[in-house]
């Protein structure tokens, strides 16, 4: 899979140019000296005046005969063959001038052993030289790795250059699933500091995100079989959970049992109403409704709005029924009604099935008409829920003329259902 992502612009470091005070070690030799001076003149000479192919002639000689003469040569060589690269057309003698600015870099390491000062340049230097080649693109991704080795980060806007060559050398078959994944953990830990520093890094994580799934790596399979394992063997790491969370909601693949344990991870340790409502579906979806029923009370605690609260009291009412505790299931879900306008309908439905589901219970035996009662509170709860089918199915059970005329009861006449439903309803026939 193509993708073309604009890396330019999410790169905002300075390239060191200024030359540090250091002594001058000039040849000994009075000619070699003279030479030098004049060759030191003039390359700066042309590099101040632009013309840096031609900086490269006396820029060479002093690199080969007085290499520790100043760091100098190797801060502006590095703009010397930087700027020749750009101005030769010949592909072949481009690459000999991009290829001489990472020598610069070698050899400043050895002379002057200050690395860290520059490693960051010098790993954008091969980002932009390297990142079309399949043989040098590697080495590329090695520089901006040595640079997080030396300073146990990188800078944050260079993150997206960074996995921009981790997806290209992924392509190049160069990476396994699994050396991707490493370099991802370590760009959203990147991200995620400089996050919590207060950077926005909203472009360079759109741009990781765009380049992870242009590489079509990440699936169900790779979440559950890749991440979980990982996750397992590591339960700290709410790094890795909140990736595996986020994972699994972008791809759809929340049945898996990584999914679970990333899901249990975050909610114990910074839960919100979401986590621990979707906790609660998970152990409802399994039939563990006891603890569904913990976990939904524990989103309840967290909700901020009545439309949040009214959802929770109907997961809590279903889960109540499921156990068979109907009255504990009415209370939940006269609640949902109440605060849930949008919820209401589902409500009063369950608590009219509740009621068409207790005729067995609740028969009496004594009185078939106050048996039959019970029917008439489900089709009142089945009107309020709007359901049309349930009340003619409710009515159907209704006592008949006769049934009352023999018990002596008359229509209109109030009666209370007994047994767990408890309510007031006033007598009508199915006829």
């Amino acid at each position: 899979m193509k993708i073309k992502i604009a890396l330019v612009g999410l790169f905002s470091f300075a390239i060191a140019g200024m030359v540090q005070a250091q002594e001058w070690n000039w040849p000994t030799d009075p000619q070699a000296e003279a030479r030098a001076r004049e060759y030191n003149a003039a390359y700066n000479d042309y590099l101040n005046s632009g013309d840096f192919v031609a900086a490269t002639r006396p820029l060479n000689w002093l690199l080969t005969n007085a290499p520790d003469l100043n760091e100098a040569l190797y801060i502006n060589g590095v703009k010397v063959y930087d700027g020749a690269a750009k101005e030769v057309e010949d592909d072949a003698q481009k690459r000999v001038y991009q290829d001489s600015v990472i020598t610069l870099y070698n050899k400043r390491a050895e002379l002057y052993n200050n690395e860290d000062k520059w490693i960051e340049n010098k790993a954008y230097y091969a980002y932009n030289f390297y990142k079309g080649d399949r043989n040098r693109v590697a080495d590329a991704a090695a520089e901006f790795e040595r640079a997080y080795e030396i300073h146990g980060t990188l800078t944050y806007s260079l993150a997206p250059a960074y996995f921009d060559l981790v997806y290209r050398n992924y392509a190049y078959k160069g990476y396994s699933a699994d050396e991707v994944l490493d370099r991802l953990t370590m760009v959203n830990e990147i991200l995620d500091n400089a996050e919590e520093r207060g950077e926005n890094v909203a472009n360079q994580r759109s741009t990781v995100e765009q380049l992870v799934v242009a590489m079509e790596l990440i699936d169900c399979d790779f979440i559950e079989n890749k991440l979980g394992p990982r996750l397992q063997a590591d339960p700290s790491n709410m790094q890795l959970a909140q990736q595996v969370f986020q994972y699994s909601v972008r791809y759809k693949c929340t049945n898996t049992e990584a999914f679970t344990a990333a899901l249990e991870m975050i909610d114990n340790d910074d839960p919100t109403f979401s986590t621990s409502q979707v906790r609660g579906m998970r152990f409802y979806q399994n039939k563990e409704y006891g603890r569904a029923i913990e976990l939904f009370e524990k989103a309840l605690t967290l909700a901020n709005t009545d439309e949040q609260r009214g959802d929770v009291h109907y997961d809590i009412a279903r889960a109540n029924s499921a156990m068979n505790r109907k009255s504990q299931a009415r209370a939940a879900a006269l609640k949902a009604a109440e605060l849930n306008r949008d919820k209401s309908s589902d409500a009063w439905g369950l608590i009219a099935n509740l009621y068409m589901a207790s005729s067995s219970d609740c028969r009496g035996g004594q009185s078939r008409v106050k048996d039959q009662s019970i029917f008439i509170a489900a089709h009142e709860a089945f009107r309020r829920a709007g359901d049309n089918s349930g009340m003619a199915n409710a009515r159907a059970r209704f006592p008949s003329k006769e049934e009352l005329f023999t018990e002596g009861f008359q229509v209109g006449e109030s009666v209370n259902t007994g047994c767990w439903i408890g309510e007031s309803v006033t007598l009508a026939t199915r006829d």
